[in-house]
């Protein structure tokens, strides 16, 4: 895995004065909880600078400049509206972009929150994101870590984290829902998805969902991947609605599942990098599952 850039908030002061000297009198502070593919700062009241944090996601920055004022007319909720996307400099290697702030406490970091109504808010905003023409929009690939496509890219992962585990797990469960999943395939046209539909990407006020952010996955294809928060985040009673609301038919569920089976898989087995609570997090989610 390459290494990620760290980058302090001397370093996007002065990027931020050097480019755009406009904001240059804006305070810059970090925001945490930190990302993992971005280092996320804001600037002033009413801005936020997103910094890749390696290579691969670089190309994320051109992608949402060009996708995200299109998308956002035909959805419920907002989503990161770019004001200016900057250029490497001051030992920091990567385009970057700076974004209007949007208001809101991530899932994540949000206690009590009724999730029957964040299940029917977010099926709501999926299917607003389903109904965009898809037509030019960009196929699921390395720019998006294959979110849209067939999880079976990850097969190799899937089964060397499953050895991995022994008999921590029910290698045997995971792999039969694993290879089940396998056998199915988005038999329609593609439809935009978001990609990493996360506690850290869904900001909510007022206990409703308020925002989706972070659409540096997102790409056109088969929606499963944006399921797999069923299994992360939802119980069963929200689980349910989320389901219900959304009208998808069995074989995409199946994939949903398969998508968060990977992500737990590798996280449980020890992808670097990750804290105890993503681990624990993903722990649960092999409960769900049905493999542990």
């Amino acid at each position: 895995m390459a290494e990620r850039v760290q980058v302090d908030e001397a370093t996007v002061a002065a990027l931020v004065a050097e480019q755009f000297p406009q904001w240059a009198d804006l305070a810059v502070s970090r925001v945490r909880p930190g990302g993992w593919d971005n280092r996320t700062f804001r600037l002033g009241e009413a801005l936020l600078v997103r910094m890749p944090a390696a290579d691969h996601y670089a190309a994320a920055v051109e992608k949402e400049q060009l996708w995200l004022p299109r998308l956002a007319p035909a959805l419920p909720l907002p989503i990161p509206a770019p004001v200016a996307v900057g250029a490497p400099g001051h030992g920091y290697p990567f385009p970057w972009l700076i974004c209007a702030w949007i208001a809101g406490d991530t899932v994540a970091a949000t206690e009590s929150l009724d999730h029957v109504t964040l299940a029917q808010d977010l099926a709501d905003f999926l299917l607003a994101l389903h109904a965009i023409d898809a037509q030019d929009g960009p196929a699921a690939g390395a720019h998006n870590f294959h979110r849209g496509g067939d999880p079976a890219v990850y097969d190799g992962q899937t089964r060397a984290a499953v050895r991995a585990l022994g008999d921590q797990i029910d290698g045997a469960a995971a792999l039969g829902l694993w290879e089940d999943a396998l056998s199915t395939r988005w038999g329609r046209p593609p439809v935009w998805i978001h990609g990493d539909v996360a506690p850290g990407n869904l900001l909510v006020r007022d206990g409703r969902l308020a925002a989706v952010i972070d659409f540096g996955t997102c790409g056109v294809g088969d929606p499963a991947c944006d399921l797999a928060f069923a299994w992360t985040v939802l119980a069963d009673e929200a689980r349910d609605v989320f389901r219900q609301r959304l009208g998808l038919d069995d074989a995409c569920w199946r994939r949903g599942q398969a998508w968060a089976l990977w992500k737990a898989l590798i996280v449980v087995a020890g992808a670097p990098g990750v804290h105890t609570h993503e681990r624990d997090l993903h722990l649960r989610v092999l409960k769900r599952l049905g493999v542990m």
